[in-house]
């Protein structure tokens, strides 16, 4: 038997971002298998990524949204992870990213965050987000700045890693 989860795509210029779907294993293992995982508590085996990489689809059965994957337009390979969620243990709702090499250095994750952003302001309604984001992981803190966050020290983080919160403007703001 095969079970799906019903995801909203969203179009942006260069992207698409869809749900993910069993196609984006390999990807997502290559990446939570390398040092490039360190800023998310990787590298990881096989066997944890694919709990990792499974609990996306759970995430969307239990709360109706998460995570997208990141593909090119014209193509169907998964260049990232990107969008909102809400594990069990954070403090609020989370824009979180994760982009592998390929992709780096292009604009894409902001393209994506900006589209996912949208869609947590606009269709789920949220109100705020931040994002969970290694100290020591100065492009994604780079990313998160270009996004216009700000770091929100007063957010408690769910993580025994150096973590900072950054604050996503508010719909208003981000519109």
């Amino acid at each position: 038997m095969k079970i799906t989860i019903d995801c909203p795509e969203i179009e942006t210029e260069r992207l698409i971002l869809r749900g993910p779907r069993a196609a984006d294993w390999e990807a997502h293992a290559a990446f939570a298998g390398s040092e490039r995982a360190r800023y998310i508590g990787g590298p990881f085996s096989r066997r944890d990524a694919w709990t990792k990489f499974a609990s996306r689809w759970g995430h969307w059965a239990l709360h109706g949204y998460g995570m997208f994957t990141v593909t090119r337009k014209g193509s169907d390979a998964a260049i990232g992870v990107i969008g909102p969620h809400f594990p069990e243990g954070w403090a609020e709702p989370e824009l979180g990213w994760i982009l592998y090499p390929e992709a780096e250095g292009q604009g894409v994750a902001r393209e994506a965050a900006l589209a996912c952003r949208r869609f947590a302001y606009d269709t789920l309604g949220w109100t705020t987000a931040i994002s969970y984001i290694d100290a020591r992981n100065d492009r994604s803190r780079a990313l998160a700045e270009r996004l216009g966050c700000r770091l929100d020290p007063s957010v408690p983080y769910p993580f025994d890693e150096d973590c900072v919160v950054y604050r996503h403007p508010g719909p208003e703001a981000a519109a």
